[in-house]
């Protein structure tokens, strides 16, 4: 399949995986890689300039596909050194950057300098508008039914995706929500160039996580996600368990009083606990509503071959049947 972000990116399939944290290693990223699709290390998970280059390295040795880089720009007390890692991508001929979070325009000198792709993830239409007038090549539109951040605004991508298509002139990916053929099919159908699979590439055999972690997104259905940190404007859509509900308990009683000290146990720290250790009443981890989606554990080359059969039977046999009628 052909589309603006197929020959934006040199892959085959217009597939992206996500950044996400602790999920997003040189594992995860070569197996969507050799698939087809664009696998993505994510950054702030190494951590380190010198981590990132020795993931970047190892990915090199499991793939000869293009993959990217997540760069997630959040204010701290104390940032990571992105300088650092941005001089890393760069050096290590990475040729796709997926940056979220804060305004990437800093960076973009640097990263367009180096000839380097940069997609932005954006919750609303004026932020991916903003996106393309500084200069990113494309954007993830991210819908309120994602996994992670999905912003304040709540539209979900029936109406975001359509929205989007409307008012941008550079490609975009439709992200939240996206799982199957269907969901591929859709997303197009919508006006989007692609699909970012965050949730659904955890529940895969590459995917370097705690296999406990694996047997809960199958378990779980599409009622399962709560949405934390709302009256801190940092909304992010988890999956539920007993760490989460104290930390929505929390919140309940401490109303808009509530600070993020006052939650910090379930949200602080717990990533490593849940997707490596397996410790599933920790807290608050992503997750998408598509949890509800994911029925199996398949390899990534599975699920990407199942994706892309899908569509093509949506496409030639069940669509076609409508307009030759």
């Amino acid at each position: 399949m052909k589309t603006r972000i197929t020959e934006m990116l040199g892959v085959r399939h217009p597939i992206v995986q996500g950044g996400m944290h602790y999920v997003g290693f040189a594992e995860m990223a070569a197996a969507v890689s050799n698939a087809g699709g664009l696998g993505i290390i994510t950054g702030l998970t190494q951590g380190t300039p010198d981590r990132l280059r020795a993931e970047i390295a190892r990915c090199r040795e499991m793939t000869d596909k293009p993959f990217g880089v997540n760069l997630t720009f959040l204010p701290s007390v104390t940032p990571p050194d992105y300088p650092g890692l941005v001089d890393v991508i760069i050096e290590s001929g990475v040729k796709v950057v997926e940056t979220a979070g804060n305004n990437p325009q800093k960076w973009l000198p640097m990263l367009k300098d180096a000839g380097i792709v940069v997609i932005h993830k954006c919750t609303s239409v004026r932020h991916a508008l903003k996106a393309e007038a500084i200069g990113c090549d494309a954007v993830s539109v991210d819908g309120f039914e994602c996994g992670g951040h999905p912003g304040e605004d709540d539209v979900p991508n029936f109406i975001l995706l359509p929205r989007a298509a409307e008012e941008l002139k550079i490609p975009f990916l439709a992200s939240g929500g996206m799982a199957d053929g269907r969901s591929l099919v859709a997303a197009l159908a919508l006006g989007a160039d692609g699909v970012n699979l965050g949730t659904r590439f955890i529940a895969t055999q590459e995917a370097p996580v705690h296999p406990n972690v694996k047997q809960a997104l199958v378990d779980a259905s599409e009622l399962d996600t709560r949405l934390i940190m709302r009256p801190l404007r940092n909304t992010e859509r988890v999956l539920v368990n007993a760490g989460v509900e104290r930390l929505l308990e929390k919140e309940r009683a401490l109303g808009d009083k509530v600070t993020f000290a006052d939650i910090a146990e379930e949200v602080a720290g717990v990533y490593p606990r849940i997707l490596v250790d397996g410790e599933m009443d920790a807290g608050g981890w992503s997750c998408g509503m598509v949890a509800g989606l994911i029925h199996d554990v398949p390899t990534v080359q599975e699920l990407i071959d199942r994706i892309m059969r899908e569509a093509d039977e949506l496409i030639q046999v069940r669509l076609r049947q409508f307009a030759e009628a």
